[in-house]
């Protein structure tokens, strides 16, 4: 599967270095063609973007941004640790960037684009150069290729219903993330910000909610009921307990009573 990709990549480069000799054509290609791509001077600055561009990013205008971007300043490009890959462009090479996780928040942050309902923005990107005649580097190309777009909800349902199927054992963050599809530093923000607590606080509390229903059957001693829920009755988790409910495990099931 990742050589087919490749593939694609390369012949996408090759087709768009064949039509750079002809740029009427060329920006009629760009303009239509259905994946955000983007053209750059040497020094880093956006001189053509395309109307996928404007739409799939959220940027507001071509105004905004033209002459005005700059990836070689971009602090997202910085901070995902990719910055001497892009660079690489103007030697000659074709750079393949893969699972480029933007955080959206961040875009808007920094750059002129829509507040939309978006997490993160996760592409694959090929940089290109685009050589003249003479066949020296003139400029160079970026095509996004879209593989998710993230809006949070989603991905921390899924994160919920793992935890509630294995509320019995013990709380894995980076299974719960994987569950998720994200990484367990943006999990962890994304699920605090949806949910008001952290994953581990979440399992906490659904176990919580386990045991209490386990002290409701009176045919189980406090120590089975614990032992039901996979926990070992101790005076650790009997705390963890009283600081959930505001009861001990004993008062908690004679006020039920």
């Amino acid at each position: 599967m990742k050589d087919q990709v490749d593939d694609a990549q390369r012949s996408l480069a090759k087709s768009f270095q064949s039509l750079f000799k002809e740029q009427e054509l060329l920006a009629k290609v760009i303009e239509f063609f259905p994946y955000p791509i983007q053209i750059f001077s040497l020094d880093g600055t956006a001189r053509m973007i395309n109307k996928a561009t404007l739409e799939m990013i959220g940027i507001k205008s071509v105004e905004s941004h033209v002459g005005r971007y700059n990836v070689f300043e971009d602090p997202i490009v910085r901070d995902l640790g990719v910055m001497d890959r892009v660079r690489q462009v103007l030697t000659g090479k074709t750079i393949y960037l893969t699972d480029f996780n933007a955080p959206y928040q961040d875009m808007i942050r920094y750059f002129n684009v829509e507040d939309r309902d978006i997490q993160t923005i996760s592409s694959d990107i090929t940089c290109f150069p685009l050589v003249n005649a003479d066949g020296v580097i003139e400029c160079f190309a970026a095509v996004f290729i879209f593989k998710k777009i993230y809006r949070g909800k989603e991905e921390i349902a899924l994160a919920k219903e793992y935890i509630e199927t294995h509320w019995q054992e013990p709380f894995d963050l980076s299974e719960t993330a994987k569950a998720a599809c994200l990484s367990k530093a943006h999990f962890a923000k994304l699920f605090k910000k949806h949910t008001g607590v952290t994953p581990h606080e979440y399992y906490t509390n659904y176990k919580i909610s386990k045991l209490k229903e386990k002290l409701l059957d009176t045919n189980l001693s406090i120590a089975q009921a614990f032992a039901a829920c996979n926990m070992d009755y101790n005076g650790h988790s009997a705390r963890v307990f009283k600081n959930k409910t505001g009861l001990s495990p004993s008062a908690y099931r004679k006020k039920s009573e």
